[in-house]
């Protein structure tokens, strides 16, 4: 089953295995760089049905680092071109995540610690979110977007779409998960707006899914729409796996085809009952009740445990990123230890 190919609108991925977007932190001025292609590349030399590109901001203040990878002027698209080009070359399909950090935006990258930068420092910028609240206590206070600000978010997303689709990307995923702007404005634990935007779950979804019909506006119909989500926050009070299976069906309606379901990170020290596969039943559930396919992620890590997810109706895409890191050529090994031949590069033919 994990090798078996899947078919999403007029889209065939080779096997059932994608490379979860990874934050590589490696971009100057968005651009992406050989970094980006030898670390994507790799992967699709190694057996990736799916490859996709890391969480790619729409616009400068959307980004999470200084270093963040970007695609909000057409100058980045060049360069993902070659990457996309050499990922479809190898057999697999090439894929990005659209992505805005809102209240999380403008911090050092991790290996320099990851401390939010105040929009007066000089590689800082001001930050923004649906309310004016901070991530955490002493990170500076983001600012609450107006209608007309929302409005400029939504066409900042309609615009990395044209510009993914002009670079041959096959495959777009909306990044409403991790605490990021759009998981802020579905969060209560985050969204604190009174207008149509926030309050009630409906208008809480609103932003999530007026993104989601801006984007299918210029995505052809052939090509395939993902949508990754913290399926909940693990916390009282905050965003749950009820409110998103009920986002799951209305994103189903708007032309997502597949919902990417991780969790959490919306607050921080949450407890989190970390596990092998410990979000694989939020995969299951949304994919039996909300009608649409899913992927699991989240700590799978060996063959047989992935292709047992699928088997089981648990899921219909596994997403790595860690194991990816650790392994490029999961899926040659995964063939080996499932006993299904699958095609290798002639370049690495005597090595399997």
């Amino acid at each position: 089953m994990l090798l078996t190919p899947l078919e999403i609108r007029a889209i065939k991925l080779r096997n059932r295995i994608a490379v979860s977007p990874m934050c590589q932190y490696s971009s100057e001025d968005g651009f992406a760089t050989d970094w980006h292609l030898v670390h994507l590349g790799s992967r699709a030399v190694g057996g990736a049905g799916l490859v996709m590109a890391e969480a790619t901001s729409v616009e400068p203040r959307g980004r999470i680092t200084p270093c963040d990878l970007g695609i909000w002027k057409d100058e980045h698209v060049e360069m993902l071109s070659r990457i996309a080009r050499f990922i479809k070359a190898q057999g697999a399909v090439p894929g990005i995540q659209l992505a805005h950090a809102g209240r999380k935006a403008s911090c050092e990258v991790p290996w320099r610690g990851g401390a939010a930068i105040p929009p007066t420092a000089p590689n800082g910028w001001q930050a923004v979110a649906p309310s004016a609240e901070a991530f955490q206590p002493g990170d500076p206070v983001p600012e609450a977007l107006s209608m007309e600000g929302i409005r400029h978010i939504l066409e900042a997303f309609q615009a990395a779409a044209r510009r993914a689709l002009a670079a041959g990307f096959e495959v777009a995923e909306i990044h409403g998960a991790h605490g990021y702007l759009l998981h802020e404005f579905l969060s209560p634990l985050a969204n604190h707006r009174t207008d149509e935007y926030g309050g009630t779950l409906e208008r809480r979804m609103r932003t999530v899914l007026e993104v989601a019909e801006a984007i299918r506006h210029v995505w052809p119909d052939r090509l395939p729409l993902f949508l990754r989500i913290s399926a909940t926050d693990w916390m009282e009070g905050g965003w749950n796996v009820d409110e998103s299976v009920e986002l799951s069906r209305q994103a189903r309606a708007r032309g997502v085809d597949l919902i990417d379901c991780s969790s959490g990170a919306i607050v921080p020290r949450v407890r989190i009952p970390v596990e092998p596969g410990f979000q694989v039943p939020f995969a299951e559930r949304i994919r039996r009740e909300a009608g649409v396919m899913t992927g699991a992620v989240g700590m799978i890590t060996e063959p047989e445990q992935a292709d047992e997810i699928l088997r089981e109706g648990k899921a219909d895409l596994i997403l790595l990123a860690r194991e990816f890191l650790r392994d490029p050529y999961f899926p040659l090994r995964a063939s080996k230890r499932l006993g299904k031949v699958i095609d290798v590069p002639a370049q690495y033919g005597r090595a399997w």
